[in-house]
């Protein structure tokens, strides 16, 4: 039997208790014969995930191998992958097939994973439920009904249905941490400019970061070890140290200072959602750390600055889809207006034209001071808030969103709702900062996630601090019922 985790999977390839061609099929027929209940990968590349499993297996008989060497993986279908459909969840790019390897996508392979297929997504990213995706929405394993978060829905539902060990996911205002609190997985957005931009199809370009999802804090570290790192061909790669992830998982917490906002717990925050984490928190007290009452008193002004900064960098960035280069074209176009006009409304969805149009409107010369360049002032207020809690403590917990994963179409007529979910992400995106969501718990038998948010460049304390809790829990080890 394939373990569950990456860590332990990479354990038994090393011990040569099965191949990476035996754990690929294992994934394989897992996929299949479960994917079309939970719609959560776009394209499964099977004929080419069994032909690098064998060339895997032989680098290993070589003695060539590496911790990631034949890990089966699944990436988002955000990430361009050479000459392997990347969709976006959008009909604009359905035939869309990449001429390069995205950066991330490029350092995986090279250390040996074994990319498994493509996972659903809400459309160029934009959604909080995946229900925006041109595919449809893919499902909460932990219960079919029920969104399984956004944008990084599918990847997140994958690893908690066994799919793979881990998937890759993109955070630009909560779409890694959201989605693995709502499947119960460990997720890990980190700090802007950690981890290479390059081929990873732009939504907002000054928020959108990439980073894995995975059972564990443990497996994440195992990945963000070959994903960070500088990247000369993107201009937004930082030029820092890349830390040894894995080897400080086990540091003690004593005396460790965790912050916790007073404007996380408060009014509109799900009643179990709060004893599922003061549980948490009272396990994180139990292994040493002092819990600290903070203030992050712009937490407020994070969802009307992130929709207006996002949609306009999204209006810019989506402005190269006009039917002309590649991507999606409208039949029989009358003239060149005509031909970008039923192009960008026949290829995008409601969602995406709605953020395109906000955007717009923001950048415009009549409105560009008072919505743009204010929510950009907003944005050096809230980061500074941030920076000014670290001066007193070492990280912030708190929740994820106000409420459990909520049942497929309860939110769609209602996009304002749908934003709000996001209140306690965004500053996270917004400061730059790296953060977690790590399984904590259940709230009416869903799962709970517990965010964890570090100084810049804190990848390896926020591990630690997670690995350690994950050693004195085992909410981590909780897997659905397909």
């Amino acid at each position: 039997m394939t373990a569950t985790t990456l860590t332990a999977l990479s354990e038994q390839l090393e011990r040569g208790e099965l191949s990476s061609v035996e754990a690929t099929r294992d994934y394989l027929g897992r996929i299949e014969a479960h994917n079309a209940a939970l719609n959560a990968i776009i394209t499964v590349t099977a004929e080419q995930a069994l032909a690098d499993a064998a060339a895997a297996d032989a680098r290993r008989a070589a003695g060539e191998a590496g911790p990631l060497t034949g890990i089966p993986l699944l990436h988002k279908d955000i990430f361009c992958t050479n000459g392997v459909r990347t969709s976006c969840g959008s009909r604009m790019l359905d035939n869309f097939l990449p001429p390069y390897d995205a950066t991330v996508v490029a350092r995986l392979k090279a250390a040996g994973a074994v990319m498994l297929g493509k996972t659903n997504l809400d459309e160029f990213a934009m959604g909080s439920s995946n229900e925006t995706s041109y595919y449809g929405p893919a499902r909460n394993p932990w219960d079919l009904r029920r969104v399984p978060g956004g944008s990084s829905g599918g990847s997140a539902a994958a690893v908690a249905a066994g799919f793979a060990p881990a998937a890759t996911g993109t955070d630009t205002g909560g779409s890694i941490r959201q989605p693995a609190a709502f499947c119960g997985i460990t997720g890990l957005k980190p700090t802007y400019g950690r981890v290479s931009r390059l081929g990873m199809v732009a939504f907002a370009s000054s928020l959108d970061q990439g980073g894995p999802m995975a059972a564990t804090a443990e497996d994440c570290a195992m990945l963000l070890q070959v994903m960070a790192g500088f990247d000369p061909a993107d201009s937004t790669s930082a030029e820092y140290e890349v830390d040894d992830y894995s080897g400080g998982l086990a540091a003690d917490l004593s005396g460790l200072k965790i912050g916790l906002p007073g404007e996380y717990f408060g009014e509109g925050l799900d009643a179990g959602i709060e004893t599922a984490l003061r549980a948490a928190l009272a396990e994180y007290k139990a292994l040493g750390a002092e819990l600290v009452e903070i203030s992050l008193p712009r937490t407020h002004l994070a969802v009307p600055a992130y929709y207006v900064i996002a949609p306009a960098e999204a209006s810019t960035n989506l402005s190269r889809f006009d039917g002309v280069r590649y991507g999606y074209r409208c039949d029989a176009p009358e003239d060149l207006l005509d031909l970008y006009t039923r192009t960008r409304e026949e290829g995008f969805g409601d969602e995406v034209k709605r953020r395109i149009l906000v955007g717009t409107y923001a950048l415009s010369a009549g409105y560009y001071d008072a919505y743009y360049r204010k929510a950009q002032q907003i944005r050096r207020l809230i980061q500074q808030d941030f920076l000014d809690a670290f001066d007193s403590v070492d990280v912030i917990m708190g929740p994820i969103t106000p409420h459990p994963a909520w049942v497929l179409g309860e939110k769609t007529d209602d996009p304002v709702a749908m934003y709000l979910e996001d209140i306690y992400t965004l500053g996270v995106n917004l400061a730059g900062l790296p953060g977690m969501s790590i399984p904590a718990g259940f709230a009416d038998g869903l799962p709970v996630g517990l965010q964890l948010i570090g100084p810049h460049f804190s990848e390896a304390r926020l591990l630690n601090i997670a690995h350690r809790f994950q050693l004195a829990t085992d909410w981590h080890t909780r897997r659905p019922t397909l």
